[in-house]
């Protein structure tokens, strides 16, 4: 997948918390092909969503290349799901990290913001690439799939975040949205008229989108939806060679309830 030595592969991926009540569809049974997903497509940087603590050292024992930031959201540690980031130690030098929370009070862990249902939050590197030498900010969200003023409130204050943490450098921004590209949060995020603004790596991406537009499935045998919720956003001249949505089954069964998505 990788298109030359310069280019970095990225991956947004929602891998499903751990629950039993999945069945079949439970992580004990998709754990490997989820970690034999990332590895195939030699991903460079992958954002995770719902990854409970078990599930982090599930992926960090499949990865072992792979270093991980993050903490889960309840208390920016070990408690409820990560948004984190897990990115290859060969390629990637972390320089500096952190996470905040989508509410009016983003410095305290565990807080939840406007009408959500649940506690929110992003988590943040920076990298240089030891390749080409280049520093990048990478952000990783999981919106409220409830709280529709959340939703728009925490596209606000992203904005925001990504401007006075990353300033001019350039910005991967990978997330579950819970948000269709016609919803108002996305539109925020890529309104035209804010010069603080996000750019969809699907839109520019070189050579033209792969795979379903619709990104998640709960565990249906197709896409529920014609539309995406899961994004890889860019920000400060990042050029995209290729976009795709990874609808993979092993005898017919997925390696999550959504699809991983992927950018160049």
């Amino acid at each position: 997948f990788d298109v030359n030595s310069q280019s970095l592969t990225v991956m947004t991926f929602n891998i499903r918390l751990n629950t039993s009540s999945d069945s079949l569809d439970a992580w004990p049974y998709r754990k490997d092909i989820a970690a034999s997903q990332i590895l195939f497509y030699n991903v460079h940087l992958l954002g995770v969503q719902e990854a409970l603590h078990d599930q982090m050292m599930d992926l960090q024992q499949r990865l072992p290349n792979y270093k991980t930031f993050g903490g889960g959201r309840d208390d920016g540690k070990t408690k409820g799901e990560y948004s984190a980031i897990f990115y290859d130690d060969a390629r990637l030098e972390k320089l500096d990290g952190a996470m905040f929370w989508l509410s009016q009070t983003p410095d305290v862990p565990g807080s939840k913001g406007w009408d959500a249902a649940i506690t929110r939050m992003v988590t943040w590197c920076k990298f240089k690439d030891k390749q080409t030498g280049k520093i990048f900010f990478a952000f990783n969200t999981h919106f409220d799939h409830i709280g529709k003023v959340a939703r728009a409130e925490s596209a606000k204050l992203v904005l925001q975040k990504v401007k006075s943490i990353a300033g001019t450098t350039p910005v991967i921004f990978t997330g579950d949205f819970n948000a269709k590209p016609s919803d108002e949060p996305i539109q925020i995020i890529v309104d035209a008229a804010n010069p603080d603004r996000l750019i969809d790596t699907k839109a520019i991406s070189q050579t033209p989108h792969y795979g379903p537009e619709g990104t998640f499935t709960g565990f249906a045998s197709k896409e529920r939806d014609n539309e995406p919720i899961d994004h890889i956003f860019i920000k400060n001249n990042v050029k995209v060679l290729k976009h795709a949505t990874l609808s993979e089954s092993w005898q017919g069964r997925f390696s999550s309830d959504h699809f991983p998505v992927i950018a160049v």
